[in-house]
């Protein structure tokens, strides 16, 4: 099978197969093609009936034939290694991901590695993925699992959201893609492709409902190539439409980050994942922050585990 790069955000991916901008022209946005259109119309005449369903499944599939993405971690053999994939996945772009997973996964072998690594190490290589809360809670998973598990993770999405972080659908995800479990889970590229292809101009669409479409849809002898296939579409058809997710009752705007408490948050471990500790006068005179934002923000990240005091001075703990 041919693979060629295409650019995406100034990030690249690995599809199927080669681009054939030379051969077609690139379907126009903002207009279903005729297979779509077709598949809209039987749903407005038989629901999600057997034929709808197995049409559907054709529609994903060859998609994925033809667009399919070539991420590493779809290549990853480790259970181990799709739960971080998810982790990272969460509120951040593929393109960004990419890179950071490639290195975290060489600088991380397994659980066991993690599980030991110094925090000051561990949030060094989370650099540029953003909610660094993310970072914690998967080496608290990785030590739950060495000690609990002994370093294998269980299949059973009930176990899996017993971890740091873990919920029900980043737990259907890993027994999904990890172990090819006929879970029923939903995330954004998900629901796009479900409210664009079978929900006709509803709005506030519960997730309920959604998870239902989801369930009659679902290829259960195939469902991590489903599930990829299915992502990978939605992934394509929000780049042709304004996001069909707006139209689910459960989407939410990520709030902006521009002179945000996360971003105060980011600067600040950076600042001291560079030096041996530093009071608050000189994070604050570094960071140019009110005195009562800055202490609360502190305050909050001594909470949950990323600073610790000594003294007059702040630090992040090596352990």
């Amino acid at each position: 099978m041919v693979s060629s790069q295409t650019k995406s955000s100034g990030a690249a991916y690995l599809k199927a197969v080669a681009d054939r901008k030379g051969l077609a022209e690139a379907w126009p946005v903002g207009q279903d093609t005729p297979d779509e259109m077709a598949l809209k119309a039987q749903v407005d005449r038989q629901g999600v009936s057997a034929a709808v369903v197995s049409a559907f499944q054709r529609l994903v599939y060859a998609f994925a034939v033809e667009q399919g993405r070539d991420l590493p971690w779809r290549r990853a053999s480790d259970p181990w290694q799709v739960l971080v994939s998810e982790v990272m996945l969460q509120q951040t772009q593929v393109e960004r991901v990419i890179p950071k997973y490639t290195a975290f996964m060489e600088r991380f072998l397994g659980p066991v590695a993690l599980a030991a690594a110094p925090i000051p190490e561990l949030l060094a290589a989370w650099q540029g993925l953003g909610y660094n809360r993310r970072a914690l809670n998967l080496q608290r998973a990785a030590q739950q699992v060495v000690t609990q598990w002994d370093g294998r993770l269980p299949d059973a999405p009930a176990q899996l959201q017993q971890l740091p972080g873990i919920g029900p659908y980043t737990a259907g995800a890993i027994a999904a893609f990890a172990f090819n479990r006929p879970t029923v889970f939903l995330e954004t590229n998900i629901r796009a492709v479900l409210l664009h292809l079978f929900c006709g101009d509803q709005h506030a669409v519960p997730d309920k409902e959604l998870l239902s479409l989801a369930e009659q849809v679902l290829d259960h002898d195939r469902p991590r190539d489903w599930y990829n296939a299915l992502m990978d579409y939605g992934s394509d058809l929000k780049r042709r439409f304004p996001n069909p997710s707006r139209r689910s009752r459960h989407h939410s705007v990520q709030s902006r980050f521009e002179g945000s408490d996360r971003q105060v948050r980011g600067a600040l471990l950076r600042l001291l994942l560079d030096s041996d500790g530093l009071t608050v006068a000189a994070i604050r005179q570094a960071l140019e922050v009110e005195s009562d934002r800055l202490q609360r923000i502190i305050e909050g990240l001594v909470r949950e585990g990323f600073l610790q005091r000594q003294g007059r001075r702040y630090l992040i703990p090596s352990a």
